[in-house]
């Protein structure tokens, strides 16, 4: 499987990416490509973009796509940080037209969830079994589940009510940003949300991702927390691995 190679792209807010995979390796084979999110973030505005990104890479087989989006069989039901006229989208049958591919041959999944699945089959929850909770910290809060490797999708776990707030509202590493929290006073916001998440799941390993993880020095040994946390390996090229993985699973491969 080393040579093997897939195609991913990651919608987000604020930037589209996409590249080659080597699905051996769970990493980038190419250069990654990046185009600013079209603004307003409306599907055919970033469909275009998205087969712009495609084509850049002279691909033509199957494609993944990630969505900030609740995705339920190819269908978008929310919209974190696009445009809220994805809500109802086919962007499974979307995508397919854009790139001249049949449904069949494009995948669309929630972004977490694709971070997650690339997290547990190249990263740090590689053959981890129980119940694994991934978490990106970011403009929001991400989530992916899995249950002995197996994902659960859409979990959303990033909108759990924490002192009578949406937990994103009060712990994302944008917040920290926003409001200038030290590591310190964020780090008491992060303890309070994960306190609230172990109650209601009681995970056997929590993988910390979004940008913060980079900084992991900083922050995780500032918890105080139930559950062994760890980094995630595979940071911001975690998205585009997941789909291409995503995308190659259904060929299959």
């Amino acid at each position: 499987m080393g040579a093997t190679r897939g195609f991913g792209i990651d919608i987000g807010g604020s930037g589209i990416k996409g590249s080659l995979v080597d699905l051996g390796a769970g990493e980038l084979a190419a250069d990654r490509v990046r185009v600013p999110t079209p603004q307003p973030s409306r599907p055919d505005a970033v469909a275009d973009v998205v087969a712009e990104i495609t084509k850049s890479f002279g691909w033509d087989g199957a494609v993944g796509v990630t969505l900030p989006c609740v995705m339920n069989r190819g269908v978008a039901h929310t919209a974190a940080n696009v445009d809220d006229a994805w809500i109802g989208t086919d962007a499974q049958n979307l995508f397919a037209e854009r790139l001249g591919r049949r449904r069949e041959d494009i995948v669309v999944l929630n972004d977490a969830d694709a971070a997650g699945t690339a997290e547990m089959t190249y990263g740090a929850g590689a053959g981890r079994q129980g119940l694994v909770v991934v978490l990106t910290f970011g403009t929001g809060i991400g989530s992916a589940m899995f249950l002995d490797g197996k994902l659960i999708p859409n979990s959303e776990l990033g909108h759990l009510e924490v002192d009578g707030h949406d937990a994103e509202s009060r712990a994302a590493a944008s917040v920290k940003d926003d409001e200038k929290l030290s590591w310190e006073e964020w780090v008491v916001r992060v303890n309070r949300y994960i306190h609230a998440l172990e109650r209601a799941f009681w995970p056997d390993l929590i993988i910390a991702g979004g940008g913060v993880s980079k900084k992991a020095d900083k922050w995780l040994p500032l918890l105080d927390i139930r559950t062994n946390i760890v980094a995630a390996k595979l940071r911001n090229d975690a998205g585009i691995v997941g789909a291409a993985a995503a995308a190659r699973a259904i060929e299959g491969g």
